[in-house]
């Protein structure tokens, strides 16, 4: 086990916030492409990184960031 894995993306509060701070971020995302489900964070992540063409990371960083400002943690 490496130190390196990426946990589970737990996304908890009002995701309406953080899903408008991560369109302000990327303009060309949609409701769509932001739709998440309990549970289903990877399905998430794999359609904004389609959408927006950035590594896996970036991605998961700006949503826990997003997330993390809206006071979901």
């Amino acid at each position: 086990m490496g130190g390196h894995e990426i946990t589970k993306l737990e996304i908890k509060g009002d995701w309406n916030i953080t899903k408008g701070k991560l369109k302000q971020k990327w303009a060309k995302l949609t409701d769509d492409d932001l739709q998440y489900v309990e549970g289903k964070s990877d399905e998430l992540l794999g359609r904004i990184q389609k959408r927006i063409g950035e590594s896996r990371e970036a991605v998961e960083k700006a949503v826990k960031e997003a997330c993390a400002s809206c006071g979901c943690k």
